[in-house]
């Protein structure tokens, strides 16, 4: 039988690197892109199809969904990895620069999935794996916009994977917890053309302080922890809905059911120590 077939977006670097050699390994048909194809030229070398993809431009995902369909003829995964996050009070966040979050953390997963759903509906199968993050569950200060995306994206999840029910697609939400990547190193650098109002110092401090400390925490993740849940999620004929990835993911999933006011004074108490 030929070898399965999955499109991966984000492969410049951290989870989505992970996951095409995860996927290479396990000797997929691994379509690797990024939105600069210079930057996964390794991947070419080391077995990948690899790709220009901008998840904010139809015309690329267009492009390189309609060259999957005349290569392979299929796609049994779509990966929808691609992101970053927007941090920062909202009252110093434009709302270009919100509009912007979603258009690539949400606007550009919906674009995939768009396109690749005529092809996945005809072959009566086929996997959609949306990254998350812990945020897509909880929200805390200076982090709006990013867990608004995530919000959104594991939304939409939850439509789909009711919609497409029964016609032999499936969707899962991959939840990581802190991984040990170059994700932090652009949230931070996303914070200095902001204002930085004096009163959200203590913001400021917090997610500076989070951001230095996220990568050397005991419980972060390595991206190939992550990659491996993508990969045996695409690989099952009946994936759960949601994997939260660590044990830090799956603890903070129950945070959610605390009572609004008893978060509200946690979030309190913080402020104080900064």
């Amino acid at each position: 039988m030929p070898n399965k077939t999955v499109l991966i977006t984000g492969c410049s670097s951290g989870i989505g690197r992970a996951s095409a050699e995860r996927f290479l390994d396990e000797e997929w048909e691994v379509y690797a892109t990024a939105r600069q194809e210079s930057d996964i030229a390794d991947l070419d070398g080391a077995g990948c199809r690899t790709a220009e993809l901008d998840v904010t431009s139809a015309a690329d995902i267009e492009r390189v969904t309609d060259r999957i369909e005349e290569e392979t003829g299929r796609l049994d995964c779509l990966v929808n990895n691609a992101g970053f996050a927007q941090y920062g009070p909202l009252e110093d966040i434009s709302t270009e620069r919100v509009r912007e979050q979603f258009d690539v953390n949400v606007f550009g997963p919906h674009r995939l999935t768009r396109e690749v759903l005529p092809m996945m509906r005809a072959q009566e199968d086929g996997t959609i794996v949306n990254v998350s993050s812990v945020y897509g569950r909880i929200s805390t200060p200076g982090a709006g916009p990013y867990a608004g995306s995530k919000f959104a994206l594991e939304a939409m999840s939850d439509s789909l994977r009711a919609e497409v029910d029964g016609l032999g697609i499936d969707v899962v939400v991959v939840q990581p917890g802190p991984v040990t990547t170059e994700f932090s190193s652009r949230a931070t650098e996303e914070l200095e053309d902001l204002p930085q109002t004096r009163e959200y110092g203590w913001v400021y401090e917090a997610i500076e302080d989070a951001t230095i400390t996220s990568d050397s925490l005991p419980f972060a993740l390595d991206p190939d922890e992550v990659a491996t849940v993508i990969h045996d999620a695409a690989s099952l004929s009946d994936p759960e809905p949601r994997y939260p990835v660590g044990q830090f993911a799956k603890l903070s999933a129950y945070t959610r059911f605390l009572p609004d006011r008893l978060r509200d004074t946690v979030f309190g108490f913080m402020r104080t120590l900064f």
